[in-house]
């Protein structure tokens, strides 16, 4: 089986330096990931097309053609037959022979592209063509402007191909040939969309993920990185970076106005972004914020987040609608990850700014302890996203309790202000309050020989607190889910 790979339009127009270059690191990406499933495949090309042979008989035009849409920078591959030139009548028999059965009922056209020194006309050999099918099929006739079916033969020199299907590739600049950025990613809908985009771009992008607690959200994240990694970018090498971030929300608690938590979080995270970004020489930070979605993206609060850094912050989603970033999560594969992520609820005001003003906020960071930015920076782990699987560790399962026992200990572990609007009475047992930025430092103080059951609104914080405590050895941590 041939290929014939032609490159987004994009680069088509690019000048020849850039052109020659882009074109190269494409064959360079392609060659790699086809030589995975068999060092057989032939690559090579031109400055406006790659040509890729697969071996017949191996079960690999299925494979292959899977790995080609998949690849950013192309825009059709075109499966083609290739035969010697022999005269006008050799290339209307053949062209008979594979078109003729898919024209029924429908109108075409022949298209012929000629390199080469030839005693024809293009012209001359679509009239040929064209005249043939006509005869040969149940074709409803030739219509040259808006055909239903194009039929497509290119001559170089003395040999001449045939197009069979023609598949859509993703478009966009081969991988590498731009800038390498930095991606913080969550594993919900909007961050997984943007990581594909800033790829499909061109973009080599290292995943960074901010922890703010515990192993199941992480693995969930880890999963989702490297199904991205795998499926659009696996031609270049990345890293995952995990930064343990729950000391850094804890001191956000203590120190800032709770209606600044979100605007002064995603400062937070930006400010470590590029620091770490600079280690990996990233020339931009990407976030998967859409104007207006929720209280820390209107544009005014993304000024005051932008502020924190000199980075360049790309927005890819900045302009779409949830249903939008929604389908495009489902097409390429990352909604169903989004959909089951753990959420992370623990810094979610109950009057947060819309308009926050860039000196408030300042001031409001300045009665933070410094060191535990730098503490959260300097404890973060770096893994090849290749190894991302191999290295992941199994969330510790975590038992849910709908009606606890007498002598079972409800840990609210609610903020102290969610808890003070809807407190959490129970007839029969201890409740304590013990805020979720405090667990670490209070659960190992507790009798041994009690039972004690996390306790949130949503469960879902409760859950992974009570699963990196359980990790940590705390066997005797559930969690209170009452039916609801």
């Amino acid at each position: 089986m041939k290929l014939l790979i032609r490159p987004a339009p994009e680069v088509a127009i690019k000048s020849k330096p850039v052109r020659r270059q882009q074109m190269r690191q494409l064959r360079q990406n392609i060659r790699k990931l086809l030589a995975r499933l068999d060092p057989d495949i032939q690559v090579d090309g031109s400055w406006d097309r790659v040509d890729v042979e697969v071996p017949e008989g191996r079960g690999l035009a299925g494979p292959v053609i899977d790995e080609m849409v998949r690849i950013p920078g192309i825009s059709t591959i075109q499966e083609i037959g290739v035969f010697p030139f022999i005269d006008l009548d050799d290339v209307a028999d053949k062209t008979v022979q594979a078109w003729a059965e898919r024209l029924a009922g429908k109108t075409f056209a022949v298209r012929v592209r000629r390199n080469g020194d030839h005693d024809f006309r293009s012209i001359d050999l679509e009239r040929s063509v064209g005249a043939a099918l006509l005869q040969a099929s149940d074709a409803r006739g030739v219509d040259l402007k808006q055909p239903e079916q194009e039929v497509r033969i290119e001559v170089r020199d003395d040999t001449f191909h045939i197009a069979h299907r023609r598949h859509e590739g993703l478009g966009g600049y081969p991988l590498g040939t731009v800038e390498t950025v930095m991606t913080l990613v969550s594993g919900g809908y909007d961050s997984s969309v943007a990581a594909y985009l800033m790829m499909r771009r061109g973009m080599r992008s290292h995943y960074l993920f901010f922890n703010l607690g515990g192993t199941a959200h992480e693995v969930g994240v880890r999963q989702v990185a490297h199904y991205l990694w795998d499926r659009y970018g696996s031609s270049h090498n990345v890293k995952f970076i995990s930064v343990p971030f729950e000391g850094v929300v804890a001191e956000i608690m203590r120190s800032v106005n709770h209606r600044h938590w979100g605007v002064v979080l995603k400062r937070m995270m930006l400010k470590a972004a590029a620091d770490i970004a600079r280690d990996y020489n990233a020339a931009g930070l990407v976030m998967g914020d859409a104007v207006a979605q929720v209280s820390s993206q209107t544009l005014t609060n993304l000024n005051v987040v932008d502020r924190a850094s000199d980075e360049v912050v790309l927005r890819p989603l900045i302009a779409m609608d949830k249903q939008e970033i929604i389908r495009i999560a489902r097409e390429i594969g990352t909604e169903p990850f989004a959909r089951n992520m753990p959420e992370y609820c623990g810094v979610i005001s109950s009057k947060p700014v819309t308009r926050a003003k860039l000196h408030r906020v300042e001031q409001e960071e300045a009665g933070m302890n410094p060191a535990a930015l730098a503490e959260a920076i300097a404890n973060r782990t770096d893994t090849m996203v290749s190894q991302l699987l191999e290295s992941t560790q199994t969330p510790e399962e975590v038992e849910l309790i709908q009606t606890p026992a007498v002598a079972d200990v409800i840990i609210d572990v609610r903020h102290p202000s969610e808890e003070e609007r809807s407190p959490l009475r129970l007839t029969n047992n201890d409740v304590l309050k013990i805020p979720f930025y405090e667990l670490n430092q209070q659960v190992p103080g507790l009798p041994a020989d009690r039972q004690y059951l996390l306790y949130c609104d949503r469960g879902s914080m409760s859950r992974v607190h009570a699963g990196h405590l359980k990790a940590e050895g705390h066997a005797n941590i559930k969690v209170y889910a009452p039916v609801v």
